[in-house]
């Protein structure tokens, strides 16, 4: 999905194997674009698993994560920037809050071997119990990061 504050740009899905940056659009909104094309948004479907890279010293503090980070890409409630990205420890930060020059990459969905068991894409870090923590609901723990 591309941000309601993107529609006036062109944009395009985003397609396995590809390099994206955060960019900060003429209208203030931070988006996807393929490196060197700032005219066109890379809309990412809800759930597409992603690879961050150069999360921003200020992100990494404030949602207790590393430089680079598998997350989901979500979409929160709310008029304005809805677009946001999940990290693995359950917090929630917005394209906004992460800024523009973060590097992306989107992950192939898992699929089903032949024998019928789910099979995690090449890449993919499942978390440890340490961070996954307790139980918690990721979306009350957005009030605090926006």
């Amino acid at each position: 999905m591309c941000d309601y504050s993107l529609e006036m740009y062109q944009s395009r899905p985003a397609r396995h194997g590809e390099e994206y940056v955060s960019n900060r659009f003429l209208s203030g909104s931070v988006g996807f674009i393929s490196p060197g094309d700032q005219s066109i948004a890379i809309c990412l479907a809800c759930d597409a698993e992603l690879k961050l890279a150069r999360i921003p010293d200020s992100v990494q503090t404030m949602a207790d994560v590393g430089e680079t980070e598998m997350v989901t890409f979500v979409q929160v409630d709310g008029p304005f920037h809805r677009d946001s990205v999940q990290f693995r420890n359950g917090k929630i930060v917005s394209l906004q809050k992460l800024g523009p020059g973060v590097t992306a990459w989107l992950l192939p969905e898992p699929h089903v071997s032949r024998n019928g068991a789910m099979t995690e894409p090449a890449g993919f870090l499942q978390p440890s119990r340490a961070q996954l923590g307790t139980a918690s609901d990721p979306i009350s723990q957005l009030s605090e990061i926006k």
